[in-house]
């Protein structure tokens, strides 16, 4: 599949680049995207989620009825679970969420997602440049010339760019990643992806 280059402006420079048919255009594996938006999901959980437990509790250990002859059940201390403002049961403890899983899976996925963005028509590719400055305006002025102001997009530049990074840092329907940070979640959640053509180079290195 070629695609055409196109400029900050939305112009077309007049050159094109073919996409390595190994990294976007195979066969998706869907369990292989499922696995792996699965674990990035699971590996941003902090998992600090506590509640107290008997012995965190503070109150009297004093047996508050006698045990039998009530009618009621036994109850042998205010702390108990079972009483407002007592401990919780089997609440949550501190964990670790995340989960290891095959490299070679990953790359599957990552192929999978891009492949179904090609089939889609949904990645652009965009000359390299930078920004001299950081500026949100300029950075905006892009997304509108290339038809993406209301689009939830994912810029992937070759290599770190920080005036272009913080020009789109308030722009909350771009993000904008390095090539080397380019994981199946972010690319099946943006409905368009710009890509530079330096990164079209560095993926088929890196998913090839």
């Amino acid at each position: 599949m070629e695609l055409q280059v196109v400029d900050r402006t939305g112009k077309d420079t007049g050159r094109k680049v073919e996409l390595a048919a190994g990294v976007f255009g195979v066969e998706a594996n869907d369990n292989a995207i499922y696995l792996d938006v699965k674990q990035y999901l699971a590996n941003q959980r902090q998992g600090t989620h506590k509640s107290k437990e008997l012995n965190e509790i503070k109150g009297s250990t004093r047996k508050i009825k006698k045990q039998k002859g009530t009618g009621t059940a036994r109850a042998g201390s205010i702390k108990s679970g079972v009483f407002r403002g007592g401990a919780r049961m089997f609440g949550p403890r501190p964990r670790d969420y995340s989960f290891k899983l095959n490299k070679k899976l990953k790359v599957v996925a990552k192929r999978s997602a891009l492949s179904y963005k090609a089939l889609e028509g949904a990645i652009i590719l965009l000359e390299d440049s930078k920004f001299e400055t950081a500026n949100t305006k300029d950075f905006l002025q892009v997304t509108s010339d290339l038809g993406l102001t209301k689009t939830k997009t994912l810029f992937v530049l070759a290599e770190d760019d920080k005036n272009f990074y913080l020009s789109s840092r308030n722009v909350k329907s771009s993000t904008v990643i390095n090539v080397s940070d380019i994981n199946t979640y972010v690319v099946l959640d943006a409905q368009k992806l710009v890509i530079s053509e330096k990164a079209i180079s560095k993926l088929n290195e890196l998913l090839g």
